[in-house]
C-alpha cells in the first residue's frame, strides 16, 4: 500500500521517515519530497509498505500524530492523477508573445 504523509517537518529525511513506519512492518520504501531546484524538503512524502494490514494500523496510529514538533497527516494516497494540456498551465498559458523569430519582439536583435 502507498501511504502519503503530509506536514512534515523540514528536518525530516528519508531515513526518518522510513523508521516512522517500521515499527509497524515492512517498509520498501520511503521518500521525502524535495524541490528540484533548491534540495529542500517540501513538507510532505510517501510510504510504501507491502502488507496492507500493517499499513493500515501504521495509518490509523500515525495519523495526527506529532512529529518534530508539527502533527502530521496520514492517509492511503490516491493514485496519480495524469495531467493533460487542458487547463492550468498548457502549453505556455495565457497571452505570452513569443519572439523567436520575429521582428516585434521589443527590441531583440535590432542593433
Amino acid at each position: 500500500m502507498n501511504i502519503y504523509v503530509s506536514n512534515l517537518s523540514f528536518n525530516v529525511v528519508d531515513e526518518d521517515l522510513k523508521a516512522f513506519f517500521e515499527e509497524y512492518g515492512e517498509v520498501s520504501s520511503a521518500r521525502v519530497i524535495t524541490d528540484k531546484f533548491t534540495g529542500r524538503s517540501r513538507g510532505f512524502g510517501f510510504v510504501e509498505m507491502p502488507n496492507d494490514e500493517e499499513a493500515k494500523k501504521a495509518i490509523s496510529e500515525l495519523d495526527k500524530g506529532v512529529v518534530e514538533g508539527r502533527a502530521i497527516t496520514v492517509t492511503e494516497a490516491k493514485p496519480r492523477e495524469e495531467r493533460s494540456n487542458g487547463g492550468g498551465r498548457s502549453n505556455g498559458g495565457g497571452n505570452r508573445r513569443s519572439f523567436a523569430g520575429s521582428n516585434n519582439g521589443g527590441g531583440r536583435g535590432r542593433y
